[in-house]
């Protein structure tokens, strides 16, 4: 998948976006989180992690300058606009980003169910460890170490309740703000996952379907 290129899916009730953070992006991204990370002074100050819902080593604000300057506020207004036109067939003229900020999870740490604020939130990584760690016992099927779980409703027939992402460098997924969500700990490494939410605001009118509709 080329970068800014959407893909939709539809793995529940809601559908997901799933976007490419272009390499540019990343790399000023990470560099801006190092560079507060070794300042304990500004990285006490932007630490939101008391404010969000993650049992996580830190949660870092990203400020407006760095926003913008390395382009992803206009990745993820652009992305947004192409998933509501597929969706809802509308064009959106209002995209208000209320915050964005990085979550620097290590072993043992995890994140647990929640929803955000807004019309639309989304999860994105930056780093990714080597590996998550082996599940205590070996014959297990599935190892979700260190996975994002984005859950709706109850597993029925012909209709799944969670979709399970494991976070690559780069992936970026968009969904509504009241999507219930998920991040398991891991274990088996002292590397950092790292990773990129949002929380914004469309417009009234598309995102209020029982108004319009």
């Amino acid at each position: 998948m080329s970068e800014n290129k959407l893909q939709v899916m539809r793995p529940f009730g809601p559908s997901i976006g799933k976007s490419i953070i272009p390499d540019d992006i990343v790399k000023k991204l990470n560099d801006y989180v190092d560079k507060v990370v070794s300042n304990e002074e500004k990285s006490k100050q932007l630490d939101h992690g008391a404010k969000l819902a993650g049992n996580v080593k830190q949660e870092i604000i990203l400020e407006k300058n760095i926003i913008e300057s390395s382009g992803w506020g206009e990745f993820l207004k652009k992305a947004v606009e192409s998933w509501m036109k597929y969706e809802r067939k509308k064009q959106i003229t209002k995209f208000d980003l209320i915050q964005s900020w990085i979550v620097r999870q290590f072993k043992n740490e995890y994140n647990p169910i929640h929803w955000h604020g807004g019309h639309i939130s989304g999860a994105g990584y930056l780093k990714v460890p080597e590996t998550f760690g082996k599940t205590y016992q070996e014959n297990k099927s599935t190892n979700f170490n260190g996975t994002l779980q984005l859950i709706h409703g109850s597993r029925a027939f012909l209709s799944n309740s969670k979709l399970t992402i494991t976070p690559k460098v780069g992936e970026m997924y968009f969904f509504p703000h009241y999507l219930m969500h998920t991040v398991s700990p891991f274990v088996g490494t002292d590397q950092e996952r790292r990773s990129i939410s949002f929380n914004c605001f469309i417009d009234e009118d598309i995102f209020n379907v029982f108004g319009t509709e």
